[in-house]
C-alpha cells in the first residue's frame, strides 16, 4: 500500500469539526466562599445540578441557569484563577426589562438597560434606539464581582437558532409550537398538525421570531391544502 493511499485512508476517517458536535456545557468560574456563593446562584433560581465532595479539600458545585444548555462549576480545587476575576459572561434573553424585574424581585442588584454607540463604543444609558436584537444589555455580579451580562435578542441571526438540539432544548420548542398552534388552529382550515410544526420549528431553528414562525407555520398549511 502506498504512503499516499494511506494517508488518504486516515484522512477519510478523522472527524472533523464540520461533523463532530462540540457543546459548551459547562463553564468554571472561580469564587472565594463556596457555600456563599451557593446561596447566591440558589437566590437565582437556578438549578442546582450537583454538590460534590472529593479527596481532601476537593468541592464542585454545578448550577444551570433556566432555559441554558450550559451550566457553571464553581468549588475548592476546580480552578486556579482569581476569584471575580470573570467578566461579562453572557446571558441571552427575549426581554431585557423582564429578566431585570425578576432579577430584582430576587433582591440581585442589576443596572439599567443600555446600549454602545457602535461596536467598540462608549456606553449609552437605556435600551437600543431601533429596540433591535443583540444590542440592549444590562450586568450584575455575584458576591466575588464575576459578572454577568444580559443581552436581549429578540430575533436570532440566520443560522444561529437552536441548532444541535439535544431532547430538553426540542422538547422545549415543541410545547411552544403547540403552544402558537393552539391559538391558531381554533380559525384555522382544516389541516394535520404536522405542517404547522414542522414549519414553526424549522423557522425558529433559522432564528426567526416567534410570531414570524407562525407565519410561516400557516403558510406551509395553506400549501399543504393546495
Amino acid at each position: 500500500m502506498s504512503s499516499t493511499q494511506m494517508s488518504n485512508e486516515q484522512a477519510t476517517q478523522i472527524p472533523t469539526a464540520a461533523t463532530v458536535d462540540l457543546k459548551l456545557e459547562v463553564v468554571v468560574i472561580p469564587v472565594s466562599d463556596v457555600d456563599r456563593a451557593k446561596r447566591f446562584y440558589e437566590s437565582l433560581g437556578w438549578r442546582l445540578d450537583a454538590d460534590l465532595h472529593g479527596a481532601g479539600n476537593w468541592h464542585a458545585v454545578q448550577f444551570t441557569p433556566p432555559g441554558s444548555p450550559c451550566s457553571i462549576h464553581f468549588g475548592t480545587g476546580i480552578t486556579t484563577a482569581a476569584p471575580g476575576s470573570f467578566k461579562n459572561l453572557y446571558l441571552v434573553v427575549s426581554d431585557i426589562e423582564s429578566a431585570r424585574a425578576e432579577l430584582i424581585g430576587r433582591g440581585v442588584q442589576v443596572s439599567e438597560a443600555f446600549h454602545f454607540t457602535g461596536f467598540g463604543g462608549s456606553i449609552v444609558p437605556g435600551p437600543a434606539p431601533d429596540g433591535g436584537s443583540y444590542a440592549t444589555f444590562a450586568t450584575f455580579s455575584d458576591p466575588d464581582g464575576n459578572s454577568w451580562l444580559l443581552q436581549e435578542i429578540k430575533t436570532r441571526l440566520p443560522g444561529r437558532g437552536l441548532s444541535n438540539l439535544d431532547v430538553p432544548a426540542l422538547t422545549e420548542l415543541l410545547r411552544e409550537a403547540e403552544q402558537r398552534h393552539g391559538t391558531y388552529e381554533p380559525t384555522a382550515p382544516k389541516h394535520h398538525w404536522s405542517d404547522f410544526y414542522a414549519a414553526y420549528i424549522v423557522a425558529r431553528e433559522n432564528g426567526k421570531a416567534p410570531e414570524d414562525a407562525v407565519k410561516d407555520g400557516v403558510l406551509n398549511v395553506e400549501r399543504a391544502r393546495r
